[in-house]
């Protein structure tokens, strides 16, 4: 089949055909496997670079209504089209290098220091939040889940209660995501997570591209992220399903050290630190030097400093001072700022590649992103 038959068919059961999904099925695979391999010389008297043109017409004029629709019908046409959009580049070489990410990484950056008066003038921690929740929904016993289908961009998943607020990274990233239409959504949801953490002081985070968007099926189901109103048998549960031990857990629930809650997202209430913008380990610290005393409010259970009362733990914090292998850990990092860097990137590196076939990956290795040195 020649290149053009081969553009134009998938492009064409992508707008016009009521089977969206198998379309988009199609093209994906087929994209992806030109994507992580070698790609061929092109043969003599190629037209490439006008096919290629021809294919950027066609996802221009489909994209102002797939990207300006909120139905998941929309966004699964959207993947699809893009993925159409991305054989058309594919073609013409375009194989993106890690300077091409590099780019992107440099955007995030950019978007995360134009807060205002976002929360406390950053908007990584919500970014951070997304790439945590986007793949920690995985599930190793089904091998469901994960980083490697951006599914919260459909409902139900958007709108499940540990997402709410997330519409705002979401939204954030889509702004990129017109930029460097190539990238995927869980490649830039999880290279956001780690632009958050290295730009607001924290450790490096290994990281490589590879993940694909998939489609409303591969959405799932509510209660695989942790609820912070439980206690340790529940966070075992949800990080055990995970494949994390307590040292990991422990090591992950630092990324407390950033942000603040807010009512009418979680329904709690305050930030964990003094510094919500610095990854730090002063969340360990705090919980072993401050003296914590349930919050009397109309909301829901948590802790606040004696001291001050502007500080707040939820119940799942709080517990790892009290369970006693958790705290064996916590001690060690509140202790340790070194330890904790360490061990939170190894944990955080693995809980954003959860989910995606080893052989999506277009390294053998993770890159170190923000080093250009």
């Amino acid at each position: 089949m020649s290149f053009t038959a081969a553009f134009r068919a998938p492009v064409r059961r992508t707008v016009f055909s009521t089977s969206c999904r198998r379309a988009g099925t199609e093209v994906r695979a087929n994209s992806f496997r030109k994507f992580s391999t070698e790609v061929p010389p092109p043969a003599p008297k190629s037209n490439t670079a006008l096919y290629a043109g021809l294919g950027a017409i066609a996802f221009g004029g489909v994209a102002y209504y797939l990207y300006t629709s909120s139905s998941d019908t929309a966004k699964e046409a959207s993947t699809a089209v893009k993925s159409a959009a991305q054989t058309a580049k594919v073609a013409t070489k375009f194989t993106p290098t890690k300077a091409d990410y590099q780019k992107v990484y440099n955007r995030i950056a950019e978007i995360i220091d134009d807060a205002s008066d976002y929360d406390d003038g950053s908007y990584g921690p919500v970014l951070l939040r997304l790439a945590w929740h986007a793949s920690g929904t995985y599930d190793k016993n089904t091998g469901t889940g994960g980083s490697n289908y951006a599914t919260m961009r459909f409902e139900p998943e958007a709108l499940h209660g540990a997402n709410a607020g997330l519409h705002v990274a979401r939204g954030l990233m889509e702004k990129v995501k017109k930029e460097f239409d190539w990238i995927s959504y869980g490649d830039l949801w999880t290279l956001a997570g780690v632009c958050a953490v290295q730009e607001m002081a924290g450790p490096k985070i290994p990281w490589r591209p590879g993940r694909i968007d998939g489609f409303v099926t591969h959405v799932t189901p509510d209660g695989r992220l942790p609820d912070a109103t439980q206690g340790a048998p529940h966070i075992r549960d949800i990080f055990y399903r995970m494949g994390f031990n307590d040292q990991e857990i422990v090591a992950l629930s630092g990324a407390h050290a950033l942000g603040r809650c807010h009512p009418d997202r979680s329904g709690f209430q305050g930030p964990w630190t003094f510094s919500p913008t610095t990854f730090t380990n002063d969340y360990f610290k705090l919980l072993f030097d401050e003296k914590w005393v349930w919050k009397s409010w109309s909301g829901p259970k948590q802790l606040e400093d004696k001291k001050t009362k502007s500080l707040m733990m939820l119940p799942t914090d709080y517990v790892l001072t009290q369970d006693k292998s958790f705290k064996k850990y916590a001690k060690a990092y509140a202790d340790d700022n070194e330890l904790f860097f360490k061990d939170f990137s190894s944990a955080f590196s693995r809980l954003l590649e959860l989910g995606v076939p080893t052989q999506q990956f277009v390294a053998s290795e993770p890159w170190i992103m923000g080093d250009e040195a």
